[in-house]
């Protein structure tokens, strides 16, 4: 008979267990950043969604674009949204005319901020397109999957 062992792990089984814990740790750390980003996006997505349609009726009914967005638009800004404003002047002619919505400098990912993307019109609002662009054009890879 040998001696009892004691309860407990050892050394070695404490050290793979931390181990897995680093390495589960390594990979769901940076997934949950791009989720997050990816939430922060998705917030000036929507706005920039809700604008379409209250705009291309503005175009329709008075043959111009409204002054400002916000003149059609419930909201043009939120957490992580600082504005929704034009892009350049918009051509009433035409009927061209493109929003962009811009982050906040502070208070979301570093990657996002300042950062805008554009949604525009070439046809008064029938079809519209989303691109980066702007100021500070959001990343390809952060652009939503309707833009890409």
């Amino acid at each position: 008979m040998g001696t009892p062992r004691a309860p407990g792990f050892t050394l070695i089984e404490l050290m793979i267990v931390v181990t897995i814990i680093g390495v589960l740790a390594a990979v769901a750390i940076p997934a949950y950043s791009g989720y997050v980003l990816r939430a922060q996006v998705s917030e000036a997505t929507g706005l920039l969604w809700s604008a379409k349609s209250p705009m291309a009726e503005y175009f329709v009914n008075s043959a111009r674009w409204p002054d400002t967005p916000g003149e059609v638009m419930g909201t043009t800004s939120g957490t992580y949204t600082a504005s929704i404003t034009y892009f350049g002047v918009p051509d009433n002619s035409a009927g061209q005319a493109t929003l962009m919505a811009k982050f906040n400098s502070f208070g979301l990912s570093p990657d996002l901020r300042n950062a805008t993307f554009l949604l525009g019109t070439q046809d008064g609002g029938v079809t519209w397109r989303c691109t980066a662009g702007g100021s500070s054009p959001l990343s390809d890879r952060y652009l939503p999957g309707a833009c890409r």
